[in-house]
C-alpha cells in the first residue's frame, strides 16, 4: 500500500484511520500482532504519522478502549432518546440497544475471548477505565433520567441508576441471556421500584 506524506496527511482522519486499523488488525490477529510497522501499513500512513498521530501502543490500546466505549454512551443515549415521552421505554431500549451492540461488536469480543489465552494485554485498559466509564454511563443516564417525573428523592434515583448500570455492564461483559431478555428483566426491576404496573409509564417533563 503507498503511504501518504506526512506533511499532506490530515491529523484527524488519520488518527480515525489509525484506531480503524488497530480495532481490525486486534480481531482479526490479537493485540499482541499489532505492530506500529503492520498497523502504518494497513491504515495507509507512514510510520511516524503513527506516532504523531496516536503515542506509544499503550497509548494506541487506550485511544481503542475510549473510541469504543463512546460508542456504547451513544446507544444508551440513543435508547432514552428514542422514548421521550415514557421512561420505561427508554429503559428498555437503552438496555437493549447497549447489550445488542455488545453482542456484535468484535472488539470486545476479542478482549473478552483473551481471558482464555495469553493475549491479555488489553484487559488491564478495560479494567482501568472501568470505573471511569461507570462514571460517565451513569452521568448519561442521569441527565437523561431528569427528563422524566420520576417519584423517588434523588438520592433513590441515584441508586436506582446504579444498579441498573452496573447490573447491565455485567451483561456487556458476561451476558446470561438474549439482550432483549435481559432488557425485559431490568426494567421489569425498575417498574416494580417505581411501583409501576405492565404497561404504566412515566411522562417526560
Amino acid at each position: 500500500m503507498t503511504e501518504v506524506t506526512a506533511g499532506a496527511e490530515d491529523p484527524i482522519s488519520s488518527r480515525s484511520r489509525i484506531i480503524a486499523a488497530a480495532v481490525r488488525l486486534t480481531c482479526a490477529d490479537g493485540w499482541s500482532k499489532v505492530t506500529m510497522g503492520r498497523l502504518a501499513t494497513d491504515a495507509g500512513v507512514s510510520r511516524q504519522t503513527v506516532y504523531n498521530a496516536v503515542g506509544s501502543r499503550e497509548d494506541l490500546a487506550e485511544a481503542m478502549v475510549l473510541t469504543e466505549s463512546a460508542k456504547f454512551i451513544f446507544k444508551i443515549a440513543e435508547g432514552f432518546d428514542d422514548h421521550p415521552d415514557d421512561l420505561l421505554s427508554g429503559v428498555h431500549a437503552a438496555v437493549e440497544n447497549t447489550l445488542a451492540f455488545a453482542l456484535g461488536n468484535p472488539l470486545l469480543r476479542a478482549i473478552i475471548s483473551a481471558t482464555h489465552g495469553a493475549d491479555t494485554e488489553l484487559l488491564p485498559l478495560l479494567t482501568t477505565h472501568s470505573e471511569s466509564l461507570l462514571g460517565t454511563v451513569k452521568t448519561v443516564v442521569q441527565d437523561r433520567a431528569d427528563q422524566y417525573e420520576i417519584p423517588l428523592e434523588p438520592e433513590q434515583i441515584s441508586a436506582v441508576i446504579d444498579i441498573v448500570v452496573r447490573t447491565s455492564m455485567s451483561h456487556v461483559m458476561q451476558p446470561s441471556a438474549s439482550p432483549r431478555e435481559t432488557a425485559d428483566s431490568i426494567t421489569w426491576l425498575v417498574a416494580r421500584v417505581l411501583g409501576l404496573t405492565e404497561g404504566s409509564t412515566v411522562p417526560g417533563v
